[in-house]
């Protein structure tokens, strides 16, 4: 059985690869679908059959599909163009004859608030008109979303947000993949749905107050209205749109907009999620 990961050079494609051969899949067994071949190199040396492909060019999509049992289909990252190219993805898939793809998706694609939600559930929309067999990994918010800007936010002893007191069940990427790698790697997993967050749920409150306890520094979470949260993004360099989308995504946090409390990823990786304190202890 061929198992292709796409995005194989980001870094939930990296850990979704470590993930599958840690649970015994041979790396020969293993392909990446990657745009820059380049970056590829410790995958070559892994034994992993990596395939060069866009998702902007069919025509190398077919040839990366080729002989593929099972696809981990990681959403792309170029929001905006991502309707078109995930069709393109789809309909590889379809031509190939997959079968199973397992795309990742984002919490309650289907009735979300959050903007970045419309492409999911186009996506979703697309796999379920196509007839390939496939499964919706909804995953919420990355913890290295917020531990990625540790730095700064010691610099200046704040977390700036526009999410209230709401409250996210973030996860490691690490998990997300584990889970990703677990729904390909066995069978019985076709047809479902996995609304996939953390164990615990936690505000941008508490994520200062752990920051600040464990490193010894005084942190505090920062409140702000949506266009001032974007404003104060765009003067940190964030293109305008893409600072509003993320002030939007904190506003719909304040709504629940990723509050999972199904406990679908700790069931499918067979352990606890990774704690938020063990994430942030990591980051330091």
């Amino acid at each position: 059985m061929t198992i292709l990961v796409t995005g194989a050079t980001g870094p939930l494609g990296r850990l979704t690869i470590d993930a599958l051969i840690s649970r015994g899949v041979p790396a020969d067994q293993v392909a990446a679908l990657v745009r820059d071949p380049a970056k590829a190199d410790d995958l070559v040396a892994r034994g992993v059959d990596v395939r060069v492909g866009s998702y902007d060019d069919p025509q190398t999509l077919d040839a990366a599909f080729a002989d593929v049992d099972r696809v981990v289909f990681i959403s792309g990252s170029e929001v905006g163009q991502r309707i078109v190219q995930h069709q393109n993805v789809v309909d590889a898939a379809t031509r190939a004859g997959v079968g199973l793809v397992a795309y990742t998706s984002i919490v309650r694609a289907d009735t979300s608030a959050l903007g970045l939600a419309a492409e999911h559930q186009a996506t979703e929309e697309m796999l379920a008109a196509s007839g390939v067999p496939h499964v919706l990994l909804r995953n919420s918010w990355y913890l290295e979303n917020y531990t990625a800007q540790i730095p700064t936010q010691l610099e200046h002893g704040a977390v700036l947000g526009s999410a209230g007191d709401g409250r996210l069940n973030a996860a490691t990427r690490a998990d997300f993949a584990e889970a990703a790698a677990v729904v390909v790697a066995e069978d019985g997993h076709e047809g479902q749905v996995y609304e996939l967050g953390g164990d615990t749920a936690f505000s941008l409150a508490d994520y200062a107050a752990e920051l600040s306890a464990q490193s010894g520094r005084p942190v505090v979470y920062q409140d702000f209205p949506v266009e001032e949260f974007a404003a104060v993004l765009v003067g940190a360099g964030l293109p305008e749109g893409y600072a509003l989308a993320l002030a939007t995504s904190d506003e719909a946090i304040r709504d629940g907009a990723l509050l999972v409390e199904t406990g679908d990823l700790s069931r499918l990786i067979g352990r606890p999620t990774t704690p938020l304190s063990d994430a942030i202890h990591a980051a330091l």
